[in-house]
């Protein structure tokens, strides 16, 4: 899997690797690629650059004010034998309460994606989410995020106590290790990156 946060230096690369082969081949080897799209105002400037109406550092200045919108590909069918059909409205519904939090939380702490969501998939307020039991996946997001938020203001405590349960997060898969998790209020360097 290749996986791009955000428009850079490297996602433009690719990009021109893609655009350029003529082939009936694949340009590459990945299964999956997720990242920003070229959307048609983005795709249009490819082709500029493509043409040499712009510089590579005029073009990615450019991408530096675009917010962009993920997409996944899967390029291979081995990839696509991997998806799962579910009906299950309650998975859903978490998943999109899942990405708007972690959306929300990147814009609102300044965080990277891995940090806002290794902050969220560890927290109590996700582990009640997924449980249907609990019925909260059926409250707006953002009184779910609130909670989240809560949650994070009133740990106290800043030793590793807590075991980390990554194979309950369902975007991890395989072996892993058992670490130690933070419950405590985060440092501010952590939630505010200087």
């Amino acid at each position: 899997m290749l996986r791009f946060d955000n428009y850079n230096e490297a996602w433009l690369d690719f990009i021109i690797l893609n655009r350029k082969n003529k082939t009936r081949n694949s340009a590459h080897d990945y299964d999956i690629i997720e990242g920003p799209v070229a959307d048609d105002a983005v795709a249009a400037r490819v082709n500029d650059y493509l043409q040499g109406k712009v510089s590579k550092e005029d073009f990615l200045i450019e991408l530096i004010h675009k917010k962009p919108s993920h997409q996944l590909c899967f390029c291979t069918l081995q990839s696509l034998l991997m998806l799962e059909r579910t009906d299950n409205k309650a998975e859903c519904d978490i998943y999109h309460i899942d990405d708007q939090i972690i959306q929300q939380l990147i814009t609102d702490k300044e965080l990277s994606d891995t940090q806002a969501s290794n902050l969220y998939f560890n927290s109590h307020t996700y582990k009640q989410l997924i449980d249907e039991s609990t019925d909260i996946y059926q409250k707006p997001w953002t009184e779910i995020y609130q909670m989240f938020l809560r949650e994070l203001n009133t740990a106290t405590s800043d030793l590793a106590t807590r075991l980390c349960r990554w194979r309950d997060n369902r975007f991890t898969r395989g072996q892993s290790n058992t670490v130690l998790s933070y419950q405590c209020q985060f440092p501010s360097n952590i939630l505010r990156p200087q």
